[in-house]
């Protein structure tokens, strides 16, 4: 992924207004983020632990989406599968759900993912990141990549559609 700038995240926002995304959290340290390794940048809010963010660059356009985790819960202790990187943890995914752009968004729909709770789908998917169990894929890195990106578009389709 191509290195990404505050004010270029703060401009992608689909799914809320510029004055949100002028307020929200962007990490400090986008110079020092593993940018090669990345397929998106997805971080949660410091100050708002219900709160995250992912950006990508999506049909070569910048798209980024605020997102909303639910409270800990008992359920989140199991083993479960993040939909984007098909990635498997023990407490480590979180329903995080994003307002839907535009009217319906508006209206208060909003479409949800199991995700990586750290959004640090890319970190796993590369083997840069583990997890305790890992369950054995016959894909290669690149059909990975594939899929986790393909599963990022589709989400983020559902949000702006």
């Amino acid at each position: 992924m191509k290195p990404l700038t505050e004010p270029e995240i703060r401009a992608a926002f689909v799914n809320c207004t510029k004055g949100e995304a002028s307020r929200l959290n962007v990490p400090r340290d986008l110079a020092e983020q593993p940018w090669d390794d990345l397929d998106f940048l997805g971080w949660r809010d410091p100050q708002a632990p219900d709160r995250a963010y992912l950006a990508a660059v999506i049909d070569g356009r910048t798209v980024a989406v605020a997102l909303r985790s639910s409270g800990a819960a008992s359920w989140q202790a199991r083993r479960s599968l993040c939909s984007l990187c098909v990635t498997t943890h023990t407490g480590g995914v979180s329903l995080l759900v994003a307002p839907r752009a535009g009217k319906a968004g508006k209206q208060g729909n909003s479409v949800g993912a199991y995700m990586c709770a750290d959004l640090a789908c890319s970190l796993y998917v590369r083997g840069k990141k583990e997890v305790g169990t890992k369950l054995h894929e016959s894909l290669t890195l690149e059909e990975k990549v594939e899929r986790t990106l393909a599963n990022l578009a589709a989400f983020v389709a559902k949000v702006t559609a």
